[in-house]
């Protein structure tokens, strides 16, 4: 009834047509100023000189997917070679698919000075004691520090430490984050479980762990499944900046880019600092775009200011 609402006519004639069936453009008015009222739509019943209103046609089906089929006609037989899918990769391709699909994501991103952190870092690893070996007991990395960051903004923010579910938000006392691992044939996410009563030296160990066991094949399901966010890490590889696919039930992600050196004006003056960026992905069911910006707020000031990391 779209093109009928932008008809002149009477509010009693719109509502006799729309159960009639008809069609008010076909109508002539009678009206003031040729304005369409109740004996118009009276005598075009009356003489069935009026057409029935166009019916609603159903909206189109979606497209679906292509399949392998259709896909490959575009290239010739001996331009590739078929790798079959894992039972990892489809699950990988499932789980990703229906986050975009049923998840409103949205993005917001953040610049960090680490320079700090940094020289937290290296001091801290400089005082690990050496083994039998002449090794080290332990060396951090960055984003072992990123990860305990991440849940100790959820603890100050714990509005966003929530899942989303139909009948009710699941707000978590815990903040159980995961860290994304790349594994032959596809990616995995174990969870540090209660990471913001944990050391950095406690995440470091656990995550090295996870990974390992990751990397072998060995992880159980408990190890993997649940959390409330998650970090994923790609600065290693010289990535600035990005945008990661939440992994349900979590509501959040950390995309966290390379650490680089940059001009920034500090009291009025340009100068150098090495900055890293980082976006957050989140659930708008569970986390509106302030709440996010607050959590993005609270991991900055731990990342800039390190030593709240050990408070």
């Amino acid at each position: 009834m779209n093109a009928m609402a932008r008809i002149f006519a009477s509010p009693l004639a719109r509502r006799l047509a729309k159960e009639a069936g008809l069609d008010l453009a076909a109508l002539a008015g009678t009206g003031p100023h040729g304005r369409i009222v109740e004996r118009d739509v009276k005598a075009a019943l009356a003489s069935g000189g009026a057409r029935k209103a166009p019916a609603v046609q159903p909206a189109a089906p979606l497209a679906e997917a292509p399949t392998a089929a259709t896909t490959k006609k575009f290239y010739a037989i001996d331009s590739y070679e078929e790798v079959p899918h894992d039972s990892m990769r489809k699950a990988i391709a499932r789980r990703l698919t229906e986050s975009i699909q049923t998840v409103p994501h949205f993005y917001l991103d953040i610049d960090c000075e680490i320079d700090a952190l940094l020289r937290l870092r290296e001091d801290f690893n400089a005082a690990a004691p050496k083994g039998a070996d002449g090794a080290p007991e332990w060396k951090t990395s960055v984003n072992d520090y990123i990860v305990k960051a991440l849940a100790l903004a959820l603890q100050r923010v714990p509005e966003a430490n929530v899942t989303f579910t139909p009948d009710a938000m699941l707000k978590h006392k815990a903040s159980d984050i995961g860290v994304a691992v790349a594994i032959p044939g596809g990616l995995i996410t174990p969870i540090i479980r209660n990471a913001q009563a944990k050391s950095v030296r406690e995440i470091s160990d656990e995550i090295r762990e996870l990974a390992g066991r990751a990397r072998e094949r060995k992880l159980k399901p408990q190890e993997y499944e649940g959390g409330v966010s998650a970090v994923s890490n790609l600065g290693m590889y010289g990535i600035k900046n990005f945008s990661a696919v939440i992994n349900p039930p979590q509501s959040t992600i950390l995309a966290v880019g390379k650490g680089e050196p940059r001009m920034v004006v500090k009291d009025g003056a340009p100068a150098v600092a090495t900055i890293m960026s980082v976006t957050l992905s989140c659930d708008h069911r569970a986390v509106d775009g302030a709440l996010g910006a607050e959590l993005l707020a609270a991991f900055k000031t731990l990342i800039e200011q390190p030593m709240g990391l050990f408070a």
